[in-house]
């Protein structure tokens, strides 16, 4: 039984597209590993607060997540 843990920093994803993360990531994993495995792949999301996490020595928050998605 696979288990993929996503984690997020909080304030980025709507519920929708956590539902989207969800569904899709479920259907990547059947594709490999066959549909009879549908019911036991687990899909976690782990949400982390803004500021809990850093990249390049700098603490990233959702608006920092949103700029660099309008800048494309």
């Amino acid at each position: 039984m696979p288990i993929v843990n996503v984690k997020l920093i909080e304030n980025v994803f709507t519920e929708e597209q956590k539902k989207q993360i969800i569904s899709r990531l479920t259907d990547t994993m059947v594709e490999i590993e066959g549909e009879n495995m549908r019911s036991v792949t687990w899909v976690y999301i782990e949400e982390i607060k803004e500021g809990d996490l850093g990249i390049g020595g700098k603490s990233l928050y959702a608006e920092d997540v949103h700029q660099m998605q309008r800048d494309g």
